[in-house]
């Protein structure tokens, strides 16, 4: 499956199926959202929550790429992410584009 955040893949041309999707909900547990809270304090990177989303955001990608697979695309052409804070340490990461087959 290629994956592109363009809307075109150079020298192909390219029938587009539809939007496909991925999302996913996200959190750390308590003891991990303290010490990043404790971290606020001192400044620098809150490498936890960076990995929640970084977990997120490959969950996302996965599910989108299962949903193109389902409507026998080649490839996903314009692809986005968005995030949302859903409540305090939990964040929602979708991840949308359009699928495509190569002619």
């Amino acid at each position: 499956m290629i994956l592109v955040n363009t809307d075109y893949i150079t020298g192909k041309e390219l029938e587009m199926l539809g939007l496909v999707k991925g999302s996913t909900i996200q959190s750390k547990h308590l003891g991990k959202d303290i010490t990043q809270g404790f971290k606020t304090l001192v400044g620098g990177e809150l490498t936890t929550y960076n990995d929640m989303m970084n977990e997120a955001r490959a969950l996302a990608t996965k599910r989108m790429v299962e949903e193109a697979s389902a409507l026998g695309a080649d490839a996903i052409v314009n692809i986005r992410y968005a995030s949302s804070a859903i409540m305090q340490g939990a964040a929602e990461v979708i991840a949308y584009g359009t699928a495509v087959k190569i002619k």
